[in-house]
């Protein structure tokens, strides 16, 4: 489908603004509907963009407009289409900067909806592969016809799947997430436990049905019994399949442009953020009245760009939370950070305390890592998870605290390795001394021993290696001198004189607390 066939289409009676016709001539491969100020990030080359304008207001300068047209030509947008319910037309200054950027704008009259335009392109695109001759194809023309029609109207993914196979002799089938959620399933398919499904998903009656998805993000068609149909037909039930999935990650992207705009009001340096625009934004995200809130950051490789896809597919393992996942304006590359609704949605309050909340998402999620790390086994996972905010105005506190859990993660080791791979912290699970110090930061723990030790840092002097262990296993046994000689094999006087040399290297006195606790947080800093 071209942009020029949908003003052809006199049920969406929508009106040219400009577009040569190079402009025209442009195909559509998809639909999405933001009203972002800076929507690039959030479009896919070939995509038409639905835009009701609320980003624009009449006092906003010709700049405004301009960044936007320019994030739709960066990104590869094929035309804007632009409500005119808001102003009650469309604004002059975005058709010239559409002009200067050479980006097709049509208008939408009141009277048409979004969902109207979006329905009729993917039925468009469904109906064209139906229409083609039939040698091509292995599902039935009579089934394609009624998956399309399906596709249209927004069906959900059950009754999809179902009709898709029902030509098959309803076999038990499902489609699986990468992490084994049931998707969707016949009526024929019993339920099944996430561990299995997670093992069906590489079994060898099992497809993808997006493939270029990132690995965490990937749908699959599972049949456990053995279908005698051809291998063509369960591709194309497959790409079916592709087509919802599809439409849910544009709703997915448009609910993660959302969560990013409720980051960074959380994020704020200065003072916390407005209590009325930090509500609008919860709720904007589905997320109203559904305090405590918990906050979960999550850390892949710089050059991975599939974290957020990660912790999106986790998060939906937590059954009836809401939760809003995106980007922070400050995050590093590969970062992605969630907000979660503690309470599910049938909690009443009574009895359901906000420690347990956060105790069952962390238990579940824990449970899960393993699984989602493997979906991507050359990629480190690790993630940070906070005590419970108890309004929106402390949920800039929890959003420290995941990043604190990060560090923890990420600094964490597995006896005799070096850092773990995959590790997933909760701050409360840091209740020692050495748990805490792994939240700092590597260079600053690393600055810490350095001073706190003095010349006894530079262990590749022999004589400074022998007074470190004594030192370690001084304090090890609560300061006392005959327990450390025994462990040592030492005299008595062996230690005094080694711990005299210690306190003089270091300036510190160990028969204070204080400086006793110095020297063990350096030597765990080491």
């Amino acid at each position: 489908m071209h942009v020029e066939d949908l003003l052809r289409l006199e049920s969406l009676d929508l009106t040219l603004l400009w577009g040569d016709r190079p402009q025209l001539a442009r195909e559509i491969t998809g639909v999405t509907a933001t009203d972002l100020e800076d929507p690039g990030r959030f479009l896919q080359r070939g995509e038409l963009v639905l835009s009701g304008l609320v980003w624009w207001a009449p006092a906003d300068d010709e700049a405004k407009a301009e960044r936007f047209v320019a994030a739709l030509e960066e990104a590869g947008a094929v035309a804007l289409l632009a409500g005119e319910e808001t102003h009650g037309g469309v604004p002059e200054v975005l058709v010239e900067a559409c002009r200067r950027h050479g980006i097709a704008i049509l208008s939408v009259p009141v009277h048409t909806s979004f969902r109207a335009v979006t329905d009729t392109v993917y039925l468009r695109q469904w109906g064209d592969l139906s229409r083609r001759p039939a040698a091509p194809y292995a599902l039935p023309e009579n089934v394609r016809a009624e998956l399309g029609r399906l596709l249209a109207e927004g069906t959900d993914p059950d009754t999809l799947l179902t009709r898709a196979v029902a030509h098959l002799g309803a076999p038990p089938a499902y489609v699986l997430s990468a992490t084994g959620r049931t998707i969707a399933r016949t009526p024929t398919a019993p339920p099944l436990p996430v561990r299995r499904a997670a093992e069906a998903v590489t079994a060898p009656t099992t497809l993808s049905v997006d493939p270029d998805a990132s690995p965490y993000a990937q749908w699959h068609l599972h049949l456990p019994e053995p279908v005698e149909t051809p291998p063509r037909m369960l591709h194309e039930i497959a790409e079916v399949l592709a087509q919802h999935r599809r439409s849910a990650l544009r709703r997915e992207t448009t609910a993660r442009g959302r969560a990013a705009d409720l980051l960074a009001l959380i994020d704020i340096p200065s003072s916390a953020a407005a209590p009325a625009a930090l509500g609008r934004a919860l709720e904007a995200c589905g997320l109203a009245e559904q305090d405590p809130y918990t906050v979960i950051t999550v850390k892949g490789q710089a050059d991975d760009d599939g974290t957020v896809d990660a912790l999106t597919e986790a998060l939906h393992h937590l059954p009836d939370r809401g939760f809003a996942v995106g980007r922070l304006p400050t995050a590093e590359p590969g970062e992605a950070t969630a907000v979660i609704g503690t309470l599910t949605r049938t909690d009443s309050g009574a009895g359901s305390g906000a420690g347990s909340g956060t105790d069952a998402i962390a238990t579940t999620l824990k449970n899960l890592w393993p699984t989602l790390q493997s979906r991507n086994a050359k990629v480190p996972l690790h993630g940070g998870i906070s005590t419970p905010a108890t309004t929106p105005q402390t949920l800039k506190g929890a959003l420290t605290q995941a990043r604190y859990a990060l560090t923890a993660a990420r600094s964490r080791k597995a006896p005799g390795t070096e850092a773990l791979p995959s590790d997933l912290t909760a701050i409360e699970d840091l209740t020692t001394l050495d748990a805490l110090l792994t939240g700092i930061p590597a260079d600053v723990r690393t600055a810490f021993g350095i001073h706190a030790l003095g010349p006894l840092a530079d262990d590749t002097n022999a004589s400074h290696r022998m007074l470190l262990e004594t030192l370690d296993v001084f304090l090890t046994h609560n300061g006392s001198w005959a327990r450390t000689a025994e462990a040592l094999h030492l005299h008595v006087n062996t230690v005094h004189y080694r711990i005299q040399r210690v306190e003089m290297l270091t300036g510190r006195d160990l028969a204070r607390l204080d400086h006793k606790l110095d020297l063990k947080a350096a030597l765990l800093c080491r």
